[in-house]
């Protein structure tokens, strides 16, 4: 009789087991196309190029206004970069000033929002269509989005709100509420509601779901194939792990998994350019050659152009207005401070790390040319360069570092991993923030938050939500829109914080602690 019971509990059991993968993949379906059908228009919009081209206006709008601050503030990348330097050392950090975390622990914990599979997987995407002279500009819009950055994270201090257990909330939502109503400009309320809103959905996306998707994705391409929700609860177990202890909890993983993870990268790279150091000299001239000429790469010089921009933008996200939110809670009573480091942001990003790939990319010979004209053969659709195990995108790149060291595909995954936990981590404190802008401070609406974000994880690593992340891909790039706004009418501010402190730092008053 108690067989018979078990196997009648058990039956049902089984049949829905058996039927849970169809099941699964057809609620997928059914979401992908009701969120397709319903958020298209938007995702569009965002991305949508300007007409006859296929260069985004999105992009465009991020480029501009890198360069605006670039001229307004007279090349301050270039004039304050060793002061930056000094800040992230500490040496001008007084530990009673106000904030949670120091330069450093805000600069890792920013820094572990944009560095991620970008710096993998987009750059191979951009050389493998723009060619070698994608990186030129690559490297040009990150240099000039360290201005962006060292506008939007200035503000983010100067109207953070301070709070009497220690605890800082700033960004744009801040900024754009305090500083429009003290310069007597209207809407700054709805343009901080507007951004808050992009934001939550973007953590929740692309700083969520996207990360984990891909975290396991590059798993099982080592260990072989699993169900996705495994690796997502155990994502979900360690990223709650860290941010119920708060922004302090998050600057402490942070500050040892992005340097971590950064020189792991970067000395991998480095051991295989050294290695075919007789091609460096040769690569350099692919890049600049190709910047201006395109090497009949797809697009030419414009493909060239179109693909280092995009790239740029999507990896360092400077004057998308989430760096803000980190920034805003470092120890500090002068605002301009926290924008000096942070411009050092794009340049690790952008300038070093996604430049990392594209050598790395170039000198093993990945991409495939003309041996008698030396221009490089196109795909044929004529959209790529081709390659020579006809690899893009994440796998283009492990390819060539895997082609020096067969072992790299695990140190690959082992970075693939920690790149989108760490953005997991911090972008679930810009949500967070987000979040509190929204309904208020207090432990409660913080918990409700970060388990939501948490169950967003498992969904992430279980699902192929495609339009999903399309849609939250585009909400963080919504964020610029607004962010930008706010930010042309407030650099005023930030031009007269930036006198009054190089004036202060010249005369004497500004000392070093240390």
């Amino acid at each position: 009789m108690k067989k018979t019971t078990q196997a009648s509990v058990l039956a049902p059991l089984a049949m829905v087991a058996a039927a849970s993968p169809a099941l699964a993949q057809s609620i997928d379906e059914r979401v992908n196309e009701i969120f397709a059908s319903s958020t298209g228009w938007f995702v569009n919009l965002i991305f949508s190029p300007f007409p006859g081209t296929s260069f985004p206006w999105i992009v465009a709008w991020l480029v501009v206004a890198a360069t605006v601050f670039t001229v307004y503030f007279g090349l301050i990348q270039f004039r304050a970069f060793p002061h930056s330097i000094a800040l992230v050392r500490g040496d001008y950090s007084d530990p009673n000033d106000a904030g949670e975390v120091s330069h450093f622990q805000a600069l890792a914990t920013a820094l572990s929002g944009t560095v991620g599979l970008g710096n993998i997987a987009g750059v191979a995407v951009a050389v493998g269509i723009g060619g070698p002279g994608a990186t030129f500009w690559m490297i040009l819009a990150g240099l000039m989005g360290m201005a962006s950055k060292f506008t939007e994270c200035t503000l983010g201090v100067k109207y953070r709100n301070e709070y009497e257990d220690g605890t800082v909330s700033g960004g744009p939502m801040y900024y754009l509420t305090k500083g429009f109503d003290e310069r007597g400009i209207p809407a700054g309320r709805i343009l901080a509601v507007l951004f808050s809103i992009f934001c939550i959905l973007g953590a929740l996306g692309g700083g969520n779901m996207f990360q984990a998707n891909q975290a396991h994705a590059q798993i099982t391409n080592v260990v072989g194939e699993y169900p996705g929700w495994i690796t997502g609860l155990v994502f979900a177990g360690i990223v709650f792990a860290v941010i119920v202890g708060g922004l302090k909890s998050i600057a402490r993983v942070t500050e040892k998994v992005v340097p971590f993870m950064g020189i792991l990268y970067v000395v991998t790279a480095l051991i295989i350019i050294l290695m075919n150091a007789d091609k460096i000299g040769w690569a350099f001239g692919q890049i600049f050659e190709g910047a201006f000429t395109g090497l009949g790469v797809a697009g030419g010089f414009v493909g060239a152009l179109i693909q280092g921009f995009k790239r740029a933008a999507f990896s360092n996200e400077a004057g998308v207005g989430s760096a803000a939110i980190a920034h805003s809670a470092v120890r500090t009573k002068e605002p301009i401070t926290e924008g000096f480091v942070s411009l050092l942001e794009p340049f690790i990003d952008t300038v070093v790390i996604c430049t990392m790939t594209a050598l790395v990319i170039i000198i093993t010979g990945q991409l495939v040319s003309d041996p008698n004209t030396g221009m490089y053969l196109l795909n044929e659709g004529g959209t790529a360069i081709q390659t020579v195990d006809g690899n893009s995108g994440v796998a283009l790149t492990s390819a060539a570092f895997s082609s020096a060291f067969g072992w790299f595909q695990y140190v690959l995954a082992i970075a693939v991993i920690l790149f989108a936990f760490s953005t997991m981590i911090s972008w679930s404190y810009y949500g967070l923030k987000a979040w509190t802008f929204l309904f208020g401070e207090g432990q409660t609406k913080e918990i409700i938050f970060k388990v939501i974000f948490c169950i967003f994880v498992v969904i992430g690593a279980a699902a192929n939500l495609g339009p999903v992340i399309d849609f939250s891909d585009a909400a963080i790039f919504a964020m610029a829109v607004v962010n930008i706004i706010g930010l042309y009418f407030l650099m005023p501010i930030v031009k007269a914080e930036l006198n009054s402190y190089l004036s202060r730092l010249k005369s004497g008053e500004i000392r070093k602690y240390t």
